[in-house]
């Protein structure tokens, strides 16, 4: 981040992280219309509270938003969980990417490969669990200009791209689980729900 975005971003506050129970995070986001100035602020709060967190992505839908928006970063965890991107069959500067902003995003898995990565979520910390998915990508989503983007990712981009858009369709991490992995984390999801219940 340049010093000119970290002194913007400093003045930026972290919005609050819903956790699981709240209803958002059980509807299907809106569609994004108009990229105006106010999804414009939408984000920088979003990423600047996804750094805040020392989280790699943040949907709207975890802010209490439900419209089809979600940040990225998967710079921090670079070292530990690499990342690979391609746009027109060229790799990319994975940096020029980041932080990336999805909006309306839609994903497509490219190949047959899959495999199984432990995922967390902001709205659920603490826990976590292994998760099957493709491991390549496809993502065509607007960014926060509006432009097009459309490119394929690997790695933790791949992984995280398709978590945050399981968020803006009302689906969790914890859905891809078996019965049987669900119930070992009932008492920590029901610490949740009473928290999130207002009764």
């Amino acid at each position: 981040m340049s010093r000119l975005k970290q002194k913007k971003a400093a003045q930026i506050k972290p919005l609050e992280v819903v956790k699981y129970g709240h209803p958002a995070l059980r509807s299907k986001g809106k569609k994004v219309e108009k990229i105006d100035d106010s999804i414009r602020a939408l984000a920088e709060e979003m990423i600047v509270t996804m750094y805040e967190e020392d989280g790699c992505g943040l949907a709207a839908h975890q802010v209490g938003r439900s419209i089809q928006m979600a940040v990225i970063d998967v710079m921090p965890a670079f070292e530990d969980r690499p990342s690979r991107a391609w746009m027109n069959g060229r790799e990319l500067e994975l940096e020029s990417l980041m932080p990336l902003v999805m909006i309306n995003p839609e994903i497509h898995p490219v190949g047959e490969e899959r495999s199984f990565e432990v995922e967390g979520c902001l709205s659920m910390p603490g826990l976590h669990d292994e998760v099957e998915r493709p491991d390549r990508v496809r993502i065509v989503c607007q960014d926060i200009d509006g432009s097009v983007l459309d490119f394929e990712a690997e790695g933790l981009l791949s992984r995280a791209a398709q978590h945050e858009y399981d968020h803006l369709h009302g689906i969790l991490f914890i859905d891809h689980l078996s019965p049987e992995d669900r119930e070992t984390h009932q008492p920590l999801l029901r610490k949740f729900q009473a928290k999130a219940s207002p009764f």
